[in-house]
């Protein structure tokens, strides 16, 4: 017999041992908790240890199970780094949004907020939690009221990034003038707004080369 031959039947009788082992641990056995799991799994290798035809088939299949394992832990390592990546990253990007120069709104087509960052809520005054189900020109005055339909209207009928300026009308405080900007929001049928203080865009005017 080759050793081409003899290494198949080797490889096609260790597929059969994981086909058995996985018929024994799988099916009814998917139901049960990881010990119930645990208990099939020493079953399959205590009925092939019992004979002296499996013994060495026993061995073998406990290596494999104890390889598969290694492999499933390094896996599970991996994915909880990963996880803690991702977790780091989208707190970086809450603060970065949350500390933005500009407030930042999410409204829709009735202008009201859904979304907004901290400076966002500290330009209208209001707690940000207090913010969602209230609608933007409700802190505008009517001429700026008007002129934020209109660039929401505009952006509805795909003008790219409209501007005005507004009068903002924060809940405690006096009225103060702003530069918003609107943009179709990617994610959802809404509308994406950015609000500056007029009065640093006209000093980034001033001092611009």
């Amino acid at each position: 017999m080759s050793e081409l031959t003899v290494h198949a039947i080797e490889t096609q009788r260790l597929s059969d041992l994981r086909k058995r082992a996985a018929s024994r641990l799988t099916g009814t056995a998917a139901t049960k908790g990881s010990v119930a799991r645990a208990a099939d799994a020493l079953s399959v290798l205590h009925a092939l240890a019992s004979s002296p035809v499996t013994a060495a088939d026993a061995l073998t299949l406990l290596h494999e199970l104890q390889v598969h394992q290694v492999e499933l832990d390094l896996q599970a390592q991996e994915l909880r780094e990963s996880r803690a990546e991702l977790e780091s990253a989208l707190r970086r990007q809450i603060e970065l949004h949350d500390h933005q120069p500009a407030g930042c709104f999410t409204i829709d087509a009735r202008l009201v907020m859904h979304e907004l960052n901290q400076t966002g809520a500290d330009m209208l005054g209001i707690g940000r939690a207090a913010a969602p189900g209230l609608t933007f020109d409700a802190f505008l005055d009517p001429e700026s009221a008007r002129q934020f339909r209109s660039a929401v209207s505009r952006v509805g009928a795909g003008a790219r990034r409209p501007s005005c300026r507004l009068s903002l009308c924060p809940k405690d405080g006096p009225a103060r003038p702003v530069l918003a900007s609107f943009a179709a929001d990617p994610a959802a049928s809404r509308f994406l707004v950015s609000v500056t203080e007029a009065g640093d865009e006209q000093e980034h005017r001033r001092v611009a080369p």
